[in-house]
């Protein structure tokens, strides 16, 4: 009797036993291929200079304090003042779910837009300084990548850089346009919603009526041209203190023969790898892209490999851990019976 297709048992190369048994293979031979840089590296984890681990430390609470501040002038030029300390606490908590949680950006923004409700923002004013945030924060990290590719005279030249700096400004100044022109957005979003509606087999006006609500409070966003600078110079200065808290960790473990113009280039791309959310926190991603920039800036594997190492246990263990107990102790106020402040 022959077995059918669907009773037929999986090749071998399937069976769960053939796949563990491949990716120890794998393991094991990388692990004694990079052997000597993996002793390095924990021999120099083992003796670092704790002063310049502590350099690092501040440098990355700096790198989250200036996100919050950006987010905070985007939203006070909008209208809504929010103490600077819970903007520092969203920014940890929401980076964290980001960071952690499998689709970790949608539940991030989600709890960014509850959170700034619950600030006092309106629905417009919230969905709008999440968008622009992103923007900035985006735009200021290609515009860094060009800059020190040009000074390193790696990729590019200054009219590179003047295009990359116009697209960034340009995107924003959309954005900021369509703020103050919300009715722009009326026409095609009713269009956008008769279809989706005749989809669902609703009535073809559902939901208008809180398009046009949405489109008022819209209109009410006018940012100042100081709020806007001041935001844009923010987004600059949290990718630059992000990365020198890594130059501070090279020195800690003793690799200091790379140039800073070198390791921000290694940093933009480990930060680029990061924004393509394969697996949680870029684990095994980033450190990649970060330990290969950092190897074709001069360091040695091992040494490249222990500032990584100490680097993400700064930027992700702690700033991770200390998100996610920021984020426990504001559900347990936003639980609080009314009367007591959030």
């Amino acid at each position: 009797m022959v077995a059918s297709e669907d009773t037929a048992p999986p090749a071998w190369w399937r069976r769960p036993p053939a796949v563990v048994a491949v990716i120890v293979a794998i393991l094991g031979v990388e692990l004694v291929l990079g052997w000597s840089s993996l002793a390095e590296a924990v021999d120099q984890l083992r003796t670092p200079a704790w002063n310049w681990v502590a350099g690092a430390v501040i440098a990355e609470i700096a790198s989250m304090g200036t996100y919050a501040r950006m987010q905070q002038a985007l939203l006070r030029g909008a209208g809504t003042r929010v103490p600077v300390r819970r903007h520092v606490a969203l920014a940890y908590a929401a980076h964290s779910l980001s960071a952690t949680l499998p689709g970790g950006p949608v539940f991030s923004t989600a709890f960014n837009f509850q959170t700034l409700r619950r600030y006092g923002a309106s629905p417009a004013v919230a969905s709008w300084c999440i968008a622009l945030s992103g923007v900035l924060s985006a735009g200021a990290l290609v515009v860094i990548g060009a800059v020190f590719g040009i000074l390193t005279r790696s990729t590019g030249s200054w009219r590179t850089l003047l295009c990359y700096m116009a697209g960034a400004l340009a995107v924003a100044f959309l954005v900021r346009l369509v703020a103050q022109h919300p009715e722009w957005l009326i026409a095609p979003a009713r269009r956008l919603l008769s279809g989706v509606n005749r989809v669902r087999r609703r009535p073809l006006d559902t939901g208008h009526a809180r398009l046009v609500g949405f489109v008022d409070q819209l209109r009410s966003v006018r940012v100042r041209p100081a709020d806007f600078t001041l935001a844009v110079l923010l987004a600059v200065a949290n990718w630059l203190l992000d990365a020198l808290c890594l130059w501070m960790c090279c020195i800690a473990v003793g690799a200091s023969g790379i140039h800073p113009a070198q390791l921000v280039i290694a940093y933009c791309a480990g930060m680029a790898a990061a924004s393509v959310p394969i697996v949680p926190g870029g684990l095994g991603v980033v450190d990649g892209a970060l330990v290969l920039g950092l190897v074709a800036g001069g360091l040695t594997s091992g040494s490249a490999l222990a500032a990584v190492v100490l680097y993400r246990l700064i930027s992700f263990g702690f700033i991770i851990g200390t998100g996610w107990l920021v984020w426990l102790i504001m559900r347990a106020r936003a639980g609080a019976p009314r009367g007591v402040p959030a």
